[in-house]
């Protein structure tokens, strides 16, 4: 566990050209707080305190601005910097080492049941201000540029920076 803890903290100080030292991101960020929250969430999760885990899932909310749903599936290595609005969904699927910025939505498109919300392969980047939506992939190494609006698949090392992966 502490291995983790310590993957999580220089992920950061990869990624953050801002951030200065292990504690400092330990104490002061809240995308680490959430992905560490989200593990406990998950966990209650998948031993079936399902109650537990939401209830646990909103304090974070309330605590860090960013809402990770607690059956999300989020892979290691992920990273959120300034992560104020970030919304993941329930059947979201989050690979190894993406990152993510502020405001930006893993969502689904619909109510229905089943897989709703997006599958984002490693080594992906998600500008500010953007929506994946749907049961989509995003393929290994795609980068979606801040506000794009994407419902349509995109293939690995695409970059998404116009409106062509955007369907309703």
């Amino acid at each position: 566990m502490i291995k983790r803890i310590l993957e999580d903290i220089d992920t950061a100080k990869a990624k953050d050209p801002a951030a200065r030292n292990r504690l400092e991101i330990a104490l002061t960020y809240p995308g680490v707080h959430a992905i560490w929250g989200h593990r406990i969430s998950h966990f209650l999760w998948r031993i079936n305190l399902k109650l537990i885990a939401r209830i646990h899932s909103n304090l974070l909310r309330s605590a860090t601005g960013i809402e990770i749903h607690p059956a999300a599936k989020i892979g290691r290595r992920f990273f959120i910097d300034h992560g104020m609005g970030v919304v993941i969904g329930a059947t979201a699927v989050v690979g190894d080492d993406v990152m993510i910025y502020h405001d930006v939505t893993l969502g689904a498109r619909g109510i229905g049941s089943g897989k709703r919300h997006p599958t984002i392969g490693n080594n992906v980047v998600i500008g500010a201000g953007a929506r994946v939506l749907g049961d989509i992939k995003v393929g290994e190494g795609a980068k979606i540029s801040a506000n794009m609006v994407v419902t349509k698949e995109v293939p690995a090392k695409t970059s998404v920076d116009s409106s062509e992966f955007f369907v309703i």
